[in-house]
């Protein structure tokens, strides 16, 4: 039996896995806890991706209470906002919202949020929140034609993917760039070394813990 705890990932999102993984960490199961994730009233975009974060975690580890197979888990939950001063952009899944997104950030500035939330076995909450600054050149049409054609953007907070034909449109970024892609990794390992997750373990041996 493993001394170490084991981790479970509330989310199916594949950049997070992959983001994990580059870390040398591997979860032991994947939950994704689906929430609403409509903005409250006039609510600020930090708020928001701390608020889901915790609704995320905290759903999972109430869904998983009584299940033997994650007795003594790390939950873990995160969500990215993507907004312009305190607009809050949407995750893109139509022509429309990736067109607007573009054309908004097109030549401007703009911040990415990430909420980070630990359940610890124990029940006890851990949350970062961190905020990366981005910013765009300005997009020509057939910029933004090819971009939207790509079909990279769906699903993703502001319309784009900056790990994929986006990354040409940064003109600066200052903070996180896993932030950017989903998962901000110096804080996450942080909160998971804090609460005795083995994070490198991998690295001396070779295998996942």
């Amino acid at each position: 039996m493993s001394i170490f705890p084991k981790l479970v990932l509330a989310s199916g999102s594949p950049r997070r896995i992959e983001l994990l993984q580059q870390a040398g960490v591997e979860p032991h199961r994947l939950f994704p806890a689906d929430i609403d994730e409509t903005p409250l009233r006039a609510e600020h975009p930090r708020s928001l991706a701390k608020r889901l974060s915790r609704g995320k975690a905290e759903k999972a580890a109430a869904a998983l209470k009584d299940d033997p197979e994650a007795a003594g888990s790390l939950i873990l939950a995160a969500d990215t906002v993507v907004a312009v001063g305190r607009r809050i952009l949407p995750k893109a899944e139509t022509i429309d919202d990736v067109s607007n997104c573009l054309q908004l950030l097109s030549g401007r500035s703009h911040r990415v949020y990430s909420g980070i939330c630990l359940v610890t076995a124990s029940g006890k909450v851990r949350q970062r929140l961190v905020e990366t600054r981005v910013r765009f050149k300005r997009l020509s049409r057939p910029e933004l034609e090819s971009y939207v054609a790509s079909g990279e953007w769906r699903g993703k907070a502001g319309g784009y993917a900056v790990q994929g034909f986006a990354g040409t449109f940064v003109v600066k970024l200052v903070g996180s760039y896993t932030n950017v892609v989903g998962l901000p990794l110096y804080e996450t390992v942080g909160l998971l070394a804090a609460e005795g997750f083995p994070v490198h373990l991998n690295w001396a041996t070779g295998t996942m813990p």
